[in-house]
């Protein structure tokens, strides 16, 4: 008991934020690389039929996708650009949800979901402390005061 009264004291709790926020980035990424990584390896065979929601095309489509669902996941993982890549994301998600499910069940719409509320908590939070962005930003804003 006492290691949780640990984590969750008044010092530890910056800690447990950033801890929580880095399981959050990590496991929304972890579980969507293989999705777009799929794409990628089907590109060939499936980018004619992919759904065009931008209608430029089934293979600018699924492109897109991949890169928001494969290079975007990769990056969120690591914390890198965490502001910018999570709009890709973000849209991706949305666009399951509300376009490709919008009159399916709630239950079609889990999936898509389940990533969807991650991504904006993400938006909202930013990545944290135990992330490549606040490495790099930190030493920027070191750099600028003089530090």
């Amino acid at each position: 008991m006492s290691a949780i009264t640990n984590i969750l004291s008044p010092g530890s709790r910056k800690w447990a934020l950033d801890l929580g926020l880095f399981i959050l980035r990590a496991g929304a990424g972890l579980l969507l690389v293989p999705h777009g990584f799929q794409k990628l390896t089907s590109f060939g065979e499936k980018s004619s039929e992919f759904y065009n929601f931008l209608h430029l095309g089934g293979p600018v489509s699924m492109a897109l996708t991949i890169f928001s669902e494969l290079v975007c996941s990769i990056l969120l993982i690591l914390g890198l650009g965490t502001r910018l890549i999570i709009f890709p994301l973000i849209l991706t998600m949305v666009i399951v949800v509300f376009v490709i499910n919008g009159d399916s069940s709630l239950g079609d719409k889990e999936s898509g979901l389940l990533y969807l509320i991650p991504f904006v908590v993400i938006l909202f939070t930013g990545p944290g402390r135990i992330s490549l962005d606040q490495l790099f930003f930190r030493k920027k804003k070191a750099a600028k005061s003089g530090l």
